[in-house]
C-alpha cells in the first residue's frame, strides 16, 4: 500500500509541473488593416499597445486614400479590416446600403461589425510663417477668384478632396475656373507635405493631419460647409481571422485607443 501511495503522490506531482508546458501557444495570427492615410500615426501607436492585449496578433497596414483602398478591396487584395475616411468608401463595399450608395452590389463588409468609429475635421492650414496671411476659408475664396495663392487639395477620389469639393460648392466657387491655383495630391499625406515643404500657400487636409505634421490652422470647415468627417470601419467578410478582427476592432472602440485617437484631435464616437 505504501507503495502504492508513493507512486500515486509522484504521479500527480508529476502531473502538476508538466500541464502548463502541455497547454498549448495560441496561434499566431497576421491581421491585414487598410486604414485611411490620416490614421497612420494614431494607429502605428495602438499597435504598440495592443502587442500586450494580443501578443499572438501581427498587425500589418496598407495606409492610402480611401478610394485606392476600396478599389484594392474590391480587387481581391487580402483584407481583415477597413478603415474609411469617409461613408462613401465603405457604403459602396457595404451590401446593406442604397443602390447609389453601392450601384455595382458589391458585398464585402461584415455588417453587424460596422461602426462609426471617429469624427475629424476639416481643416485650412499654412506653411510655417504663413508667408501669405492667409487668415480664413472667406479670405481663400476671395484670393482664389484674384489668382492670389496656390492652394492644395486632394484629388476628386480621396475623401478630404471631396470635401473641399463640397466647400467649394458652399461657397458656389467653380473649381475649374480657379484650376490654375490648384494643386492635387492622391492622399492627405501627400498635401499636407506640400504644404510642410511650402511647395504651395496653403491646403486643406484633416485637423489630425495638421497636428501630426504641426503645421498651423488658420480656420476649420463647419458642418454646413462639408457635412460631418466620420470614419467608419467594419470587420471584411473575406477575413479569415473573423474573431481576431473583431477583437482588435473592439479595441479600437476602446478606452487606450480612443485617448491615443483623441490626443490628435479625433473624435470618438464608439
Amino acid at each position: 500500500m505504501k507503495r502504492i501511495m508513493t507512486f500515486l503522490l509522484c504521479a500527480l506531482l508529476l502531473i502538476g509541473c508538466t500541464a502548463p508546458a502541455a497547454q498549448k501557444a495560441e496561434e499566431p495570427v497576421e491581421l491585414v488593416v487598410f486604414a485611411a492615410a490620416s490614421l497612420t500615426e494614431t494607429l502605428g501607436e495602438i499597435a504598440g499597445q495592443y502587442r500586450s492585449v494580443a501578443p499572438n496578433v501581427t498587425l500589418t497596414f496598407n495606409f492610402d486614400s480611401s478610394g485606392t483602398l476600396k478599389t484594392q478591396i474590391e480587387n481581391g487584395a487580402d483584407c481583415d479590416l477597413f478603415l474609411s475616411a469617409a461613408p462613401k468608401q465603405m457604403n459602396a463595399l457595404d451590401k446593406t446600403a442604397s443602390a447609389e450608395a453601392n450601384p455595382d452590389g458589391l458585398d464585402f463588409v461584415l455588417s453587424e461589425t460596422r461602426v462609426n468609429l471617429l469624427e475629424n475635421k476639416v481643416a485650412l492650414v499654412v506653411p510655417e510663417g504663413n508667408p501669405k496671411g492667409i487668415a480664413s476659408f472667406d479670405d481663400l475664396i476671395e484670393r482664389l477668384k484674384t489668382g492670389d495663392v496656390l492652394l492644395g487639395i486632394g484629388n476628386s477620389d480621396v475623401p478630404v478632396g471631396q470635401y473641399t469639393q463640397k466647400i467649394f460648392a458652399h461657397y458656389g466657387l467653380d473649381e475649374a475656373a480657379v484650376a490654375a491655383n490648384l494643386t492635387y495630391g492622391s492622399n492627405v499625406k501627400e498635401v499636407t507635405s506640400q504644404v510642410s515643404e511650402a511647395a504651395v500657400d496653403c491646403g486643406i487636409i484633416y485637423a489630425t493631419d495638421a497636428f501630426s505634421a504641426n503645421l498651423s490652422i488658420v480656420d476649420t470647415a463647419t458642418k454646413e460647409m462639408c457635412g460631418q468627417v466620420i470614419y467608419p470601419a467594419a470587420v471584411l467578410n473575406v477575413t479569415k481571422h473573423e474573431a481576431e478582427a473583431k477583437a482588435f476592432l473592439d479595441y479600437l472602440k476602446g478606452p487606450e485607443a480612443s485617448a491615443v485617437f483623441a490626443s490628435v484631435g479625433f473624435s470618438p464616437l464608439s
